[in-house]
C-alpha cells in the first residue's frame, strides 16, 4: 500500500471509529458543556495522547498478545468500566445550584486542564475494545511489514485525525447557540451526563469481549 493511499484508507476509517458514541464522545460533550471550550480541547488532546499508548504497542506487536488474553482483556474491561462509573458518580454528586444571579458555569467547580487531560486520557487508554480495534488495523489495513517510519508517520495522522474531530465537536457545541441552550438546564447537565457514563461503565463490564 501506497503511504498517500494508507492515509486515505485510515484517515475514513479512523474517523468513522471516532465519529461513533462512546466514552469519549461522552466525556468531551460533558466536560465542553459543563466547564467550557477549553476543557474540552484538554479532554481531546487526553485522548488523542491515549492513542499513542494504544499506538506504541501496537507497532511493537503487542496488540496481538493484549487481544488475545483474557486475563489482560479482563483487566482493562474491569479498569475502564470501574473508571467510567467512578467520572459518572463523580458527576452526579459534584453537581452544585446555580443561583438566580450566577450561570451554571460560574458555579461549577471548575476543572483545571490537567484534570481535564488526564480524563480523555484515561478514558481513552482503559477502552477495552481499543486493542481489538488496533489490532483489525495493524493486520489487516495496515501490512505488518511496512517499514517503521511509515508506522510512525501513520500513527501520528491516526492522533491528529482523532484530535481533530474532537476538537471539531468541542467547537461545535461550545457555540453560545447550543451551549446557552443547555445552561438553562444547569445543575441537571452533570446528573444526566453521570448517569450515561455510569450506564456505559456497566455495559463495559458487563459485556464480553471477543
Amino acid at each position: 500500500m501506497e503511504l498517500l493511499e494508507g492515509l486515505l484508507t485510515i484517515a475514513v476509517i479512523h474517523l468513522l471509529a471516532a465519529a461513533s458514541p462512546g466514552p469519549d464522545f461522552l466525556l468531551v460533550s460533558q466536560q465542553t458543556l459543563t466547564q467550557g471550550k477549553r476543557a474540552g480541547l484538554f479532554c481531546s488532546l487526553g485522548i488523542a495522547a491515549g492513542l499513542a499508548v494504544h499506538l506504541s504497542y501496537s507497532i511493537l506487536g503487542l496488540a496481538v498478545l493484549i487481544a488475545n488474553s483474557s486475563q489482560w482483556l479482563l483487566f482493562i474491561k474491569i479498569a475502564g468500566g470501574s473508571y467510567l462509573i467512578y467520572l459518572g458518580i463523580k458527576g452526579i454528586r459534584s453537581s452544585p445550584k446555580p443561583t438566580p444571579t450566577n450561570n451554571y458555569k460560574q458555579n461549577a467547580r471548575i476543572t483545571t486542564a490537567g484534570e481535564s487531560f488526564k480524563q480523555g486520557l484515561l478514558c481513552n487508554c482503559l477502552n477495552p475494545k481499543a486493542p481489538i480495534y488496533f489490532v483489525a488495523l495493524f493486520t489487516t489495513v495496515l501490512s505488518p511489514g511496512l517499514p517503521l517510519f511509515h508506522l510512525a508517520i501513520y500513527s501520528v495522522w491516526i492522533m491528529v485525525i482523532q484530535l481533530s474531530w474532537f476538537s471539531a465537536l468541542t467547537f461545535f457545541i461550545s457555540r453560545p447557540v447550543i451551549s446557552e441552550q443547555f445552561n438553562r438546564i444547569g445543575h441537571w447537565l452533570d446528573r444526566v451526563f453521570g448517569c450515561l457514563m455510569i450506564t456505559i461503565g456497566f455495559k463495559v463490564l458487563t459485556t464480553k469481549i471477543e
